[in-house]
């Protein structure tokens, strides 16, 4: 990659194709924000069908060339690559926090948990067991193998530039697939560099390419052709349902990490304190820009007022800007089209009866930031209520009863994350058995760590992204069976 002239902190991202990095072959490029400033940084490459069909043709050598190797040397290879991003840490952080926003602690963690990430998934290519199965023919020897599925096309959002990719790149190739990423025109150079640190680890030319360009445009081309096997998508759930049927026509698996709405439930014999920290941490986390961010804030009747309070203060307390100054605790919103999306939403809960506790507004003209808002007594007709907001505003409501808040809880499409705040433990245990949703989360947040199941069901997708059964979506099961001659 080359640098940029009119910042040199900030590098042009070219696309990685058959273990090189290539400008487009049309000369196209899209321009590179800076949501602090609303400056142009950079510039990313736009692939367009010429080197789609480079991508192609190089993700179906490398299947050949990664399929065949042991387990053991992928696991290997993933494992230096997991050690150069920690050791370039520092570098992608910045870049991260130059092209999205994040504060640059958040893009540190990012980093670091992706190397995470990748050590799990380097363990678990080396236990893709099968079976022996007993036979019913004296003689006989029945197995069921474990194969990897074929070249991937994964895709991918601007939200969590690495950690999105990382996750269905550890998988892929940890099960011996080779991959296409379409990683996010918006944030394009972090991801870039994740790439680039396993292709420094010794990733054969082929198994790991990377490109950018309109998405619609790339996602119907990739999808139905023949190379690909195997799809993996994460990002609206509109978007997500059009790519599953796509998939689905071609007869290709497809796992889809889709958007929330997650439920937050405080009751009375909660730790009060402690509830209210883990969530508003959890809640201006990227601010807001999160699929598992908590958003229905759901407290019961007897201490409704001082969880409101206490998170109305702690909201107020956020100290907003740029994210590469030390001490900011959230950064701009990654694009500039989430600051009418977001006004509107607090509009029309504002216009069916709502009160603003905080926040609510864009802060300056300048930049994409806005103010950590709190909206409390929230009618259920709202869009709000019932649309995810991905921003930094909490919506607040009591409830009544345990049913009550179930019923609430589960009365969307959605099903990703859900949160709860409880000393009981028999109402832990029926949360975690009656709330419709991928993740329930109990008197902590303990999302997203690569040993743990990631993943959400109804309108939130199907299929998981973490823990042991996430690696299954990139293996076939095959049967060989044989008798003596």
């Amino acid at each position: 990659m080359t640098v940029t002239a009119n910042n040199s902190a900030y590098p042009d991202t070219q696309l990685f194709i058959d273990g090189e990095w290539l400008p487009a072959a049309e000369g196209k490029t899209i321009p590179v924000t800076d949501p602090a400033t609303g400056d142009v940084i950079g510039h990313v490459a736009h692939a367009t069908k010429p080197d789609l069909d480079a991508a192609l043709a190089a993700v179906e050598r490398g299947f050949k060339i990664w399929s065949g190797t042991s387990a053991f040397e992928r696991s290997k290879l993933m494992r230096k690559a997991a050690i150069l991003l920690r050791e370039r840490c520092e570098r992608i952080a910045e870049i991260m926090t130059r092209e999205q926003g994040k504060p640059l602690s958040e893009a540190r963690m990012e980093v670091l948990a992706a190397a995470d990430i990748i050590d799990w998934f380097a363990e678990e290519a080396r236990r893709t067991y099968g079976q022996i199965i007993p036979p019913r023919a004296p003689g006989v020897i029945q197995m069921a193998i474990k194969l990897p599925i074929g070249p991937v096309a994964a895709f991918t959002p601007w939200n969590f530039p690495i950690n999105q990719v990382v996750r269905k790149l550890s998988a892929a190739l940890g099960a011996g697939c080779s991959i296409i990423i379409k990683a996010p025109e918006e944030t394009p150079a972090s991801p870039a560099e994740l790439i680039r640190a396993f292709a420094d680890a010794g990733v054969p030319a082929g198994v790991v390419n990377l490109i950018y360009g309109v998405p619609a445009e790339i996602s119907e081309y990739l999808i139905p052709h023949p190379v690909i096997r195997k799809i993996s998508f994460t990002g609206s759930t509109t978007v997500g349902k059009h790519l599953a049927s796509l998939a689905g026509a071609h007869m290709k698996p497809a796992t889809m990490e889709l958007g929330g709405h997650a439920p937050a439930i405080v009751f009375e014999d909660a730790n009060i304190e402690k509830a209210v920290k883990v969530l508003a941490a959890a809640k201006f986390r990227n601010a807001g820009q999160v699929c598992v961010s908590p958003t229905r804030f759901l407290v019961q009747e007897s201490v409704y007022d001082r969880v409101l309070d206490a998170f109305t203060a702690a909201a107020k307390a956020v100290k907003v800007g740029s994210g590469l100054e030390e001490g900011m605790h959230m950064g701009p919103l990654a694009n500039e089209r989430r600051i009418p999306a977001l006004e509107a939403l607090i509009q029309d809960a504002l216009d069916h009866g709502a009160e603003l506790k905080a926040g609510g507004r864009r802060i300056g003209n300048k930049g994409n930031f806005f103010e950590p808002t709190v909206l409390a007594n929230v009618s259920k007709k709202t869009r709000i209520m019932n649309e995810e907001p991905f921003g930094p505003v909490a919506v607040f409501n009591p409830f009544s009863t345990l049913d009550d808040v179930i019923e609430e809880a589960n009365r969307l499409p959605f099903g990703l994350a859900s949160y709860a705040f409880t000393g009981s433990a028999e109402t832990a245990h029926e949360l975690g058995l009656r709330i419709q949703a991928g993740m329930t989360t109990v008197n902590h947040n303990g999302l997203a760590l690569p040993e743990v199941p990631f993943g959400g069901v109804k309108d939130s997708g199907h299929g998981t992204e973490g823990g042991s059964e996430a690696i299954e979506a990139y293996l076939i099961t095959k049967l060989m069976t044989q008798a003596p001659a």
